[in-house]
């Protein structure tokens, strides 16, 4: 553990160093940026900062490799090497992305290609852990691998709407998958238990951690498409990766709830975001619009509607994020007769802390009516 606490800490470091560094060099390129009508801040501001998130994140991954713990991950590198290439077509396409505004098809064209990357150097969804459900085809393998990656990405993507949203759901969601992937790598070997997974979410951990402090509202500098694009591709690659773990478990693990966690978990983590991807996709289509064009109805935006705050709303979100994802890992460890008591306990905190203004608002609205009649 005490490896993965200096991992953290360095890739923090780094990211919080070289954020500042990025938005000097960046606002340059922001003279010329008109503010959209959906957004929350007035004036153009530095969308380059995932620059300096993927820097911490590449650089906590050449100092992992000098330890001597990683060497079974390190031993084989294809799977790195696959995450290297598709960092560096996020880099790009995040960067072209956010200085020329790309067409939506050349950006899917674009994830699918990064999926591609990764799906090609080894890291595949052979079987889920449900049994004996094998996906024997590898074609097949690369495709389910493919919408995974793509799905996850593109759900980051619709989170980032309010300053610190994204980096701070990418934080909580990062430390619960170090968790329950740490843990399950003591069980899956006590002698080496080293695991990609708990790596790679490490490191996002610690760089997002550091890239919050100057996005948090009031932000000076936006995470911008290379941001979002590698934080849906690594938490999408650790759920991946940490399938074969738990395929390394004795056959009757698949018969309890771990066994399912590397299936819940990526959809735990970002439950807000993937929920507010379908709602738009459906609300878009039903008032004929494409699924892909951008509006100001998203969930966050309905809770500032409400009469939050932005840092209310992110806050919330936040809280409602931890409560998700604490509630379903805790189920792998803990008996479910004392998680669902304290789960309630918290979906009752979260949900009169989210709608209280709006009860706020009807409960003085009537009482003006009444006071009229």
């Amino acid at each position: 553990m005490r490896t993965y606490v200096l991992l953290i800490a360095f890739s923090f470091t780094v990211s919080f160093l070289l954020t500042p560094i990025v938005r000097t060099l960046g606002q340059r390129f922001t003279g010329n940026q008109l503010v959209r009508e959906r957004d929350q801040h007035e004036k153009p501001i530095v969308k380059f900062g995932g620059l300096a998130i993927i820097a911490a994140f590449a650089a906590g991954l050449w100092l992992a490799s000098n330890f001597h713990f990683f060497r079974g991950v390190f031993g084989n590198d294809e799977a790195i090497r696959g995450i290297a290439y598709a960092l560096g077509v996020i880099v790009l396409m995040g960067l072209a992305d956010d200085m020329f505004d790309l067409k939506w098809w050349l950006k899917l064209a674009g994830q699918i290609l990064i999926g591609w990357l990764i799906a090609t150097h080894g890291i595949v969804i052979q079987s889920l852990p449900v049994g004996s459900w094998q996906i024997d085809e590898p074609w097949m393998q690369i495709a389910v691998t493919v919408f995974l990656i793509v799905l996850t990405m593109n759900a980051i993507n619709f989170s980032d709407g309010l300053d610190g949203l994204a980096a701070g759901l990418a934080a909580i969601g990062a430390a619960t998958f170090f968790v329950y992937s740490y843990v399950l790598a003591t069980h899956v070997s006590a002698d080496d238990y080293a695991n990609i997974g708990a790596l790679l979410c490490a490191l996002l951990l610690g760089a997002c951690l550091g890239f919050l402090p100057h996005n948090f509202n009031p932000a000076n500098i936006f995470m911008g498409e290379t941001g979002v694009l590698a934080i849906g591709m690594v938490l999408s690659v650790a759920a991946i990766a940490v399938t074969g773990d738990v395929q390394g478990l004795e056959a009757r693990r698949f018969r309890n709830i771990p066994a399912y966690m590397p299936m819940l978990l990526p959809m735990v983590i970002v439950f807000l975001p993937v929920l507010d991807l379908v709602l738009s996709v459906f609300r878009r289509l039903a008032n004929k619009r494409s699924p892909f064009s951008p509006d100001a109805k998203h969930i966050h935006h309905r809770m500032l509607a409400q009469g939050h705050s932005v840092r209310q709303s992110v806050i919330l979100l936040y809280l409602w994020a931890a409560v998700i994802a604490v509630s379903v890992v805790s189920i792998a460890f803990i008996p479910v007769i004392l998680v669902v008591p304290m789960a309630l306990l918290l979906f009752l905190v979260a949900a009169v802390a989210t709608w209280r203004p709006l009860v706020i608002k009807r409960v003085d609205a009537l009482r003006k009516r009444m006071g009229k009649a």
